[in-house]
């Protein structure tokens, strides 16, 4: 009997019930035309403002997912400078990071050519440049072997780590890989929305690398997703909804490796996470466009006040105080507190409930 979703005799030969299905899709697809619209009307200034945020987040929410966080600046100025965006206040960044961003703009710049061994292969290198995942030697640019047991899909920190399921033997990777890459370039009538929900499954259960296969399959998704799209413009994240429903994510996952063909419940959660990333880019744009009226009547401001408002309007991450102030602006605890109280009288900025060392503040 088999245990897993791949041990059975007619996989892959997935199933799934169209009636529960197209109900979702066609609420994914009218709000991603929706959006696409809301790109068009954007000027140049904040479309590229949108698609630098939209792509930092994705690169940053895929890899925390797997439990690495990277510096939010860093991924940035790596997409900045690859797209060739002229923002201020870039900043040096590491290969590991550029690695991370060269695969995700690969995938998404690229999304009309071929997915071939080859680019897996470099795709995975990027993601591993020193040839290494933490303190473990890792096999680059191939296929997994069996030199470490069983490929087990875990989740969870060291040393409580849940196992999902096993993937397919390292024996019939080639044969796996061969299948799931014809399918994948071969012409389909299925809407690319599907095909994304799909194709990020079934990579995932092959499992072909020794690390690295959530973030490769999530690149993949966002290849066909971008593709549903038709343009290289990413103005909403997968990959940050799956961050916030990490669990169910999986949850649903280990459930349909464990049952049969039909995936229709993992398509179905697919489909409403989605949508919800989609209706999270609603809020987005609302916030880039209060951002922009913000800048067109705002009184003038220094540029270390520029850049901390900028910060708090892209979300800051905890409380603002002085000493972040400092910290950030590199200025003296004393130019901060000037700089605050300038934009308290302006009513810029509000103080946030608590005082004395605890005072921090907020966009009014």
């Amino acid at each position: 009997m088999a245990r897993y979703i791949h041990q059975h005799k007619q996989w892959p030969q997935f199933t799934w019930d169209n009636a529960l299905l197209q109900p979702l899709l066609s609420s994914v697809r009218h709000k991603q035309g929706r959006l696409k619209g809301y790109m068009e009307f954007l000027g140049f200034a904040l479309r590229d403002e949108t698609i630098l945020q939209t792509l930092t987040s994705d690169v940053l929410k895929s890899s925390e997912i797997e439990g690495e966080f990277l510096n939010l600046e860093q991924v940035r100025s790596s997409i900045a400078k690859r797209l060739g965006m002229d923002i201020a206040g870039l900043v040096k960044t590491d290969r590991y990071i550029d690695g991370v961003v060269e695969m995700m703009l690969d995938a998404t710049q690229k999304y009309n050519k071929p997915l071939t061994k080859d680019r897996l292969f470099g795709w995975h290198s990027a993601l591993f440049p020193t040839g290494r995942s933490g303190l473990y030697k890792i096999a680059v640019g191939k296929w997994r072997d069996n030199d470490n047991g069983p490929m087990q899909v875990v989740s969870g920190p060291m040393g409580k780590e849940r196992v999902h399921f096993e993937a397919p033997d390292a024996d019939v990777l080639t044969k796996e890989m061969n299948a799931f890459l014809k399918w994948f370039n071969g012409k389909h009538s299925m809407d690319p929305v599907l095909r994304s929900g799909i194709a990020h499954f079934w990579f995932v259960t092959i499992h072909p690398f020794d690390d690295g296969n959530g973030r490769i399959a999530r690149a993949i998704a966002d290849m066909l997703l971008t593709a549903s799209d038709g343009t290289q413009q990413r103005f909403y994240s997968m990959s940050a909804q799956i961050r916030v429903q990490r669990k169910q994510y999986y949850e649903v996952l280990e459930k349909t490796q464990k049952g049969n063909l039909d995936i229709s419940q993992w398509l179905v959660w697919y489909l409403q996470c989605l949508d919800k990333a989609l209706n999270e880019t609603d809020k987005a744009f609302t916030r880039i466009l209060n951002k922009a009226k913000f800048w067109d009547t705002t009184p003038d401001v220094n540029e270390r006040q520029r850049l901390l408002i900028n910060k708090l309007f892209d979300g800051f991450d905890g409380k603002l105080n002085t000493s972040k102030w400092a910290k950030i602006a590199k200025c003296s605890t004393d130019t901060a507190l000037r700089d605050i109280q300038d934009l308290l009288k302006k009513k810029i900025l509000v103080k946030e409930k608590g005082g004395g060392r605890s005072t921090s503040y907020v966009l009014k």
